[in-house]
């Protein structure tokens, strides 16, 4: 049953991330890892509704298990998206209750929302009617000066009761006021035990926790302690294969570990597709260039692509250049 597939896989995922999490990122990531669920980064719904949905929602078919998340907090457009977005193949539909950033706050959704859990839940009761696959949803802790000891579970219980189960909690409140996007997701407070405590008080619900997690360790850590899921964002963004290399056999006990410099191999004929259909090296390259975070030859690897990809002409070649000075410097170790 496909329900029950895709939450197998979210016992490990990557956060959506705006400007990162694209198509050319998700597809190396999946190279990496066969099991971890993979999001796109946040669609607002009158995008999706009227927008180029190829280029906006656009996926190919290697990047299953993938989940489409939308913003939004008119329920009409939600119903209508989700609709579209399952109708589109995506595994899953996430609501989007916990980007701070401006542009969200002025268009009333992200984390403003856990201000107005009433209106979530009618936004996701109408996703439900609309999508057959699951309609989950990614929130805060809390935002400003509520307390999140107070306005997480009434929160978690208003949603819950408009048939979502499935919830990733970031475990930091926004503070819309006072705070960028950036300091927001660093400066806030982790409380890791609040989450902790959430799952206690709703065993029924399936929680993910997401928030500066940074390694394989730690994602085992939260699930031994009783989470059904760890949410991994910009370290599996700029050391992908630190954190997803190894996923599938450590998180779900099956596979073997994918070699980083496999993934660049097995990279190039898609690189070879997008350059054909009249894309340019860079969007797919700057994806890769965290790697071989921490390894020997990781310097010139970044070099190369950051200096040659985006000159007219740059194709695959460049990319063998740049993993050649790896494996060099790796023999030579």
């Amino acid at each position: 049953m496909l329900k029950e597939k895709v939450k197998s896989s979210a016992r490990l995922s990557v956060a959506p991330m705006m400007d990162w999490t694209d198509r050319h990122c998700r597809h190396l990531h999946r190279l990496l890892s066969h099991r971890t669920l993979l999001y796109t980064e946040m669609v607002t719904a009158p995008a999706v509704i009227h927008g180029e949905r190829d280029r906006l929602i656009g996926f190919d078919a290697s990047e299953h298990p993938l989940a489409l998340q939308l913003g939004g907090s008119d329920p009409v457009d939600l119903r209508e998206a989700a609709r579209i977005g399952a109708e589109r193949g995506y595994d899953e539909i996430n609501l989007n209750c916990g980007c701070p950033s401006d542009r969200v706050q002025s268009g009333a959704f992200g984390a403003v929302l856990m201000t107005r859990p009433e209106l979530v839940a009618e936004c996701c009761a109408e996703m439900i009617a609309a999508s057959p696959v699951e309609v989950t949803v990614k929130c805060r802790i809390g935002v400003d000066e509520q307390v999140p000891e107070e306005v997480l579970p009434r929160f978690l219980e208003a949603v819950a009761a408009s048939g979502v189960s499935r919830f990733t909690i970031h475990a930091r409140k926004a503070w819309l006021q006072g705070l960028s996007p950036k300091e927001n997701r660093d400066i806030p407070p982790l409380d890791y035990d609040l989450v902790l405590r959430m799952k206690r008080e709703f065993p029924q619900l399936h929680l993910s926790v997401n928030g500066g997690i940074g390694t394989l360790d730690e994602a085992e850590s939260f699930l031994a302690s009783g989470l059904d899921g760890v949410m991994i964002g910009r370290a599996a963004y700029h050391s992908p294969a630190d954190i997803l290399s190894d996923a599938d056999r450590r998180i779900w006990g099956e596979g073997a570990v994918t070699h980083a410099e496999d993934a660049v191999r097995d990279m190039l004929p898609y690189i070879e597709r997008h350059l054909a259909d009249g894309g340019r090296l860079h969007q797919v390259t700057r994806h890769m260039l965290g790697l071989f975070a921490g390894r020997p030859g990781a310097r010139g690897w970044r070099r190369v692509l950051s200096e040659g990809a985006s000159r007219p002409g740059a194709g695959p070649e460049l990319v063998l250049e740049a993993l050649q000075r790896v494996e060099d410097l790796q023999q030579a170790a």
